[in-house]
């Protein structure tokens, strides 16, 4: 009996988080699901339509799903509505229908009375459409009927308490057919009380990591606050660590226009800022085309790496490669692996000497390794072992780090990503000794800006810099 009166207690107490998990999943994804169910069920009954093509029509489904996905019609809004997204929908409904046919075109042929339109397609291509429209309208009105009995509430921070942040507050209060329920303010000024919301004031502004992890909050609201702007962004970028969506409330908002990426909250325009780059599905994506590329020049460039570490240990001896501490994601350690190019007295001088470019010490094997930055192919070993990316900011050493944080208040954002072999400031021509608030500027964009594409740019520039022989 003994036994079994203490396990029970032990069965029974994961339930409320688990639970907790569950609701904290809905509130993020619920939405999301439903809308991506409706699409698919448009699809799939577009696709039972045409039996005789459901290839084509599969293929038709499965662009327009992705597309759809794409263009970010799969995130609920704040504000639901058809007609509002009506012209975005029709325009990846186009889309897919051409690239539907055009994969048709290549798999079939095209013969000499040229590609003739299967009139059936058409037919189930247009009934997709319609159903997407229809389904999508069901979808958002149980959305709003499910905020208005307020499952799911996502638990709502607004950052600034002042007339803006509670009319803010006041209108979620009054209408939680938006999904948002504010829980209360920040906001640097202490005598803030929020107006009439009757919400109290948590804390200032710089408090706000620690309130989003102790309230659970979904989402941030960031109206207008007595905290200096410039120590706003700092703390916004660092909440992105945290699973919340951030919304801004927009510098002479009376005047701003809704756009893709604003919300309109009763007449009050937010600006949805982008998701933290390393909390999209694309981020995962980056690091497996890490692992592949990088691993597949090892193994392409495998003579090329072994004729310069024969070439190092003629000219200068042993110790072909060069250890050195560096400060990646996270401000993190790792050592960085490079050829050597010339031997430090010292790992103190190689720890705080910034540059080594006119050292007399740098003979004309060194020179000709930094200038076609052939010293860093090892790099790519810290690529596959996860310590750094293709692209991304460069890492420095932990000295300058140091130095830098206390000059330059944005650095350290530029370790909310692992460090890169190149990245957008060195195809600016920013290495060496060049300006580091600058380089910031530019590491810090590249984040907030992130794509694929973008690093695929990125490394197409760095490879015309090597070829040109002007560095990366």
């Amino acid at each position: 009996m003994s036994v079994t009166s203490g396990a029970a207690p032990s069965t029974r107490r994961p339930a409320p988080r688990l639970r907790s998990r569950w609701i904290k999943l809905l509130h993020r994804r619920g939405p999301s699901a439903l809308l991506v169910a409706a699409d698919a069920a448009a699809v799939g009954i577009g696709v039972l339509a045409m039996p005789q093509s459901w290839r084509l029509m599969a293929l038709f489904g499965a662009a327009l799903l992705v597309v759809l996905w794409l263009g970010g019609l799969h995130r609920p809004r704040l504000t639901l509505s058809v007609l509002d997204d009506a012209p975005r929908i029709a325009g990846r409904w186009l889309a897919a229908s051409g690239i539907a046919i055009l994969a048709d075109m290549a798999w079939s042929g095209v013969s000499s009375d040229g590609y003739l339109i299967d009139w059936s397609f058409v037919g189930a291509v247009c009934l997709v459409g319609l159903l997407v429209l229809v389904f999508r309208t069901l979808s958002y009105a149980a959305v709003r009927s499910l905020r208005r009995s307020g499952r799911p509430a996502r638990r709502t921070l607004v950052v600034g308490a002042g007339q803006v942040g509670s009319q803010i507050a006041e209108v979620l209060q009054d209408h939680p057919e938006y999904g948002l329920r504010p829980i209360g303010f920040l906001d640097a000024d202490p005598r803030m009380t929020g107006g009439d919301s009757g919400l109290p004031v948590l804390g200032g502004p710089w408090a706000l990591a620690e309130v989003l992890e102790r309230e659970s909050v979904s989402d941030v609201v960031v109206a207008f606050s007595a905290h200096k702007e410039s120590a706003m962004v700092d703390l916004i970028r660092t909440s992105g660590r945290h699973h919340c969506e951030l919304f801004l409330v927009p510098r002479f908002f009376e005047l701003h226009n809704v756009g893709a990426d604003v919300e309109q909250l009763w007449g009050i325009p937010l600006i949805r800022l982008r998701r933290a780059t390393y909390r999209t599905p694309g981020w995962r994506a980056k690091r497996a085309f890490d692992v592949l590329l990088s691993g597949l020049v090892l193994l392409l460039i495998a003579p090329v790496m072994a004729a310069i570490a024969l070439a190092v240990r003629l000219d200068g001896g042993p110790g072909i490669l060069f250890r050195q501490e560096r400060v990646g994601v996270d401000g993190r350690s790792f050592t960085v692996l490079k050829f050597r190019s010339m031997r430090p007295a010292s790992e103190a001088e190689s720890a705080t000497t910034w540059n080594i470019a006119q050292d007399d010490r740098l003979g004309g094997l060194g020179r000709f390794l930094r200038k076609s930055s052939l010293d860093e192919l090892p790099q790519l070993l810290n690529v596959l072992s996860g310590d750094m990316s293709l692209v991304g900011p460069r890492p420095e050493r932990p000295h300058f780090v140091s130095q830098f944080r206390e000059l330059y208040p944005s650095y350290h954002a530029r370790h909310r990503v692992p460090s890169g072999l190149t990245g957008w400031a060195q195809i600016h021509n920013l290495r060496g000794d060049t300006s580091i608030s600058e380089r910031a500027r530019f590491d810090n964009y590249y984040i907030e800006n992130w794509s694929l594409w973008l690093d695929v740019k990125i490394m197409m520039r760095t490879l015309s810099s090597v070829v040109r022989g002007s560095g990366a």
